[in-house]
């Protein structure tokens, strides 16, 4: 048998032999601390170092301490960017040519990350880096987040001694669905209590640092930072969205243009640039109904507040590098992942699992509701013209690869060692390069295997020559670099960019039929070294250099496993990797942990019934039986006073409450209830004791497609929260006795395939 290696002598006994150990990786001399930041969501524009005037101070003086990148380019989404950041690979490379949600069985679309591709931690490790993760993953596809799922895709599974955070796309900022190493777990405080997630992660990244520091004080470390900021929904404590009150009544229109003029000011972006035109989908500001105006402005107002309270947090977590006296030792590395979101629509979101059930607030429902924006009871997400001037100069936003999609800000500060403080590189530069670069700064080199696999080339290039004084004249080194998201592609080449617009199938076409072949999709043409903003097309006028650019895009396809191109995103939803479970009976055991919906038993609008046997003790008890949901969507089937009852929350926006006509008296009992559908997605409950119908309700509007956001899920003996009715608080554990509860459900279960994908694709 194969025997671990050793180096010392082994004899007779212990008399004739010599111990060893082997060694523990030793890190260079000099390597610095590194912290990786990501803002989720964040634009272009959004940040005061690049132009905005939302308060960042923390970020700002980030910048002042080093290098601001102003032509940094992403993926366009969320977890192919965060793959190509972690790996220095491109993101069909690693199998995440889109979310890991909508993967396909094809290698550069599978949603499996190959070990061939170390991760920065792993890399790290090997040279004697503790590495450590707090804040959101999204790198595990929706199938492998529950507490019976495979964990080599998690964190832990991927180098990260430590974790604490979120998986998927986006997570209630006030009541999230949290995950510490490799298992689920409650939130430290309630909102009534003031929590917020992001002062949570930044608790926890100041705690792991802590409690490093207290056993190795010299360990070199990795924190990957990543917050749900800004990603939808934007929810801030009240007195940062209070602050600005008031800040945004001029509108978008005039926001974006002073925003330009202060990037101008700023020499971010060349003399040429101009400000892209507000396209035709977008409303002008001047032509909105002045109701409609304060609430867009509220919509931006709560984005402010998020950002600027995301900022805040940011800040604490660096200063506590200034406690431990390491801020000049440390790399910092700050990004977004894409531009900004658009899953607002043209008037804004207050919860966007109503947009998927075709049942989107209507403007009169915003203006009444107005005071709700930015609260835990609603999932806001701003309106597209905040989103076209998040991206601004830029045209067009996250998911497309346009620049509004792909160009992201990014900040790279050493006080020890990086002596161009405050300057600003216009080089292009692409997020696989930043794992290279902070190879090359801490002087790590890539390991040929990392435990026993092979790894694959790095396919970034290092910007560490951008680094220093003086390099604002250096000719860029990434001169190449390909774009496909979706079935929209894109190539930079030498100062130029190439790209064209690909419908999602029937989604958000633009007018273009999503089923024209490939090989007929329009091509513009831009020259981006002086045309950055994509302003002037060049098709017609340059015909041999596009035909250039489209042939190198093949290349560099052919080279990274983009192909075989494929915008028919609902296929993905028909024919996923893990099929569901199709059997009709589901029994949930009384545990503190979710299950989440996409594991769960889809009940909606089919006859069903839940069963629970429980014991009611004298004098009483009440509690959830068994609930799937929040505030936001759901239902919930519980003791209540003494009543048994049930709650059908249909978005947030209707409640029907089934109560039993008695009480349910002390002893042991089966309490249940039963659906029956109607039809035209309505239908009856009855809540029953002991097998006979107790109360009966008519439910009016039954859920099309996903109750829940934010992987929440189902729930036994208690709830996640905000609540789903109104008169009681989340948890609302029961205090009778209760083992599990069993559902059962008849016939096939409903689907809308494109409902389905547009709940993805928000969550991203």
């Amino acid at each position: 048998m194969p025997t671990q290696r050793f180096d010392g002598v082994i004899g007779p006994t212990w008399r004739e032999s010599t111990p060893w150990w082997p060694p523990d990786p030793i890190p260079p001399p000099g390597a610095p601390n590194v912290v990786v930041i990501v803002l989720d969501d964040v634009g272009f524009a959004q940040l005061g170092c690049y132009g905005s005037d939302i308060d960042t101070p923390n970020i700002d003086a980030l910048a002042a301490t080093g290098v601001r990148l102003s032509n940094f380019h992403t993926t366009a989404l969320c977890s192919p960017t965060r793959a190509c950041l972690l790996t220095g690979r491109n993101h069909h490379s690693n199998g995440m040519g889109r979310v890991a949600d909508l993967a396909v069985g094809y290698p550069g679309y599978n949603g499996i990350i190959p070990r061939h591709n170390g991760f920065l931690p792993e890399i790290l490790a090997t040279a004697g880096y503790v590495p450590q993760a707090v804040g959101k993953w999204h790198l595990t596809p929706e199938d492998e987040i529950h507490m019976a799922a495979p964990r080599g895709s998690w964190p832990i599974g991927r180098g990260f001694q430590r974790w604490y955070g979120f998986h998927g796309g986006e997570t209630h900022q006030f009541v999230p669905t949290l995950y510490q190493d490799n298992h689920m777990v409650a939130p430290p405080r309630s909102p009534e209590d003031g929590y917020h997630l992001t002062e949570d992660l930044a608790d926890r990244a100041i705690r792991y640092l802590g409690e490093l520091r207290s056993v190795d004080p010299e360990a070199p470390f990795l924190l990957y930072f990543a917050t749900g900021a800004c990603h939808s929904p934007h929810h801030a404590p009240a007195e940062y969205i209070e602050r600005y009150r008031g800040h945004f009544d001029e509108g978008f229109d005039i926001w974006r243009e002073r925003t330009f003029a202060r990037q101008q000011a700023m020499g971010l972006l060349p003399a040429t640039t101009e400000l892209s035109p507000r396209p035709p989908w977008v409303p002008a500001w001047a032509d909105m109904d002045p109701e409609d105006q304060k609430v867009s402005a509220r919509f931006q107002e709560c984005f402010a507040g998020f950002l600027t309270h995301a900022d805040a947090q940011i800040g604490r977590v660096l200063g506590f590098l200034d406690d431990l006296g390491e801020r000049d030792d440390t790399l910092v590395v700050l990004l977004s992942d894409n531009g900004a979101s658009s899953e607002g629509g043209v008037n804004g979101s207050i919860n966007d699992a109503r947009v998927w059930n075709v049942a989107a607030a209507s403007a009169q429902e915003l203006r009444q509701r107005i005071d709700e924006i930015g609260t835990a009871r609603t999932h806001n997400n701003y309106p597209w013209g905040w989103t076209m001037a998040g991206n601004t100069p830029f045209k067009r936003w996250k998911r497309e690869v346009h620049e509004g999609g792909i160009a992201d800000p990014c900040i790279v500060s050493w006080p020890a060692r990086i002596e161009a403080r405050g300057e600003i590189r216009t080089q292009f530069v692409h997020v696989i390069d930043v794992l290279p670069t902070v190879l090359e700064l801490t002087a790590v080199e890539a390991p040929e295997s990392i435990e026993g696999i092979e790894q694959n080339p790095i396919e970034g290039t290092s910007f560490a020559y951008l680094l220093k004084p003086g390099a604002h004249a250096e000719p860029g080194r990434h001169t190449t670099q390909y774009f496909e998201m979706m079935g929209s592609r894109a190539i930079v080449h030498d100062g130029w960019k190439a790209v064209t617009f690909k419908p999602m199938g029937p989604l958000y076409n633009d007018g273009i039929d999503p089923d024209l072949p490939f090989d007929e999709d329009r091509w513009e043409l831009y020259h981006v070294a002086e045309d950055l903003s994509e302003c002037h097309d060049l098709a017609e006028a340059e015909p041999e250099q596009l035909e250039a650019m489209k042939a190198k895009w093949w290349e560099e396809a052919r080279k990274y496993q983009v192909l075989p191109l494929d915008n028919r995103a609902l296929e993905a939803i028909l024919y996923p990797r893990r099929p569901h479970a199709d059997r009709n009976r589901y029994v949930y055991w009384a545990r503190p942990s979710i299950v989440p919906e996409s594991n769960a038993l889809n009940v909606r609008n089919r006859p069903h019934r839940i069963t629970a046997e429980v014991h009611i003790p004298e004098g009483g008890g009440e509690g959830v039986l068994l609930a799937m949901g929040t505030v936001l969507g759901g239902w919930s089937l519980q003791v209540h006073e003494g009543h048994l009852r049930y709650l059908a929350n249909f978005l947030g926006r209707d409640l029907t409450v089934i109560s039993s006509s008695m009480p349910v008296p002390a002893g042991d009992h089966v309490l249940g209830f039963r659906y029956e559908t109607k039809g035209d997605f309505r239908g009856d409950g009855y809540v029953t004791i002991d097998g006979v119908d107790a109360g009966h309700g008519r439910i009016p509007h039954a859920t099309l497609t996903r109750y829940t956001l934010c992987n929440n899920g189902v729930t036994c003996g208690w709830e996640q929260g905000p609540a789903i009715g109104s008169d009681y608080m989340a948890p609302f554990a029961f205090t009778g006795g209760l083992r599990n509860v069993v559902v059962e459900a008849e016939g096939d279960a409903l689907r809308d395939v494109v409902a389905e994908f547009e709940s993805i694709m928000s969550e991203q």
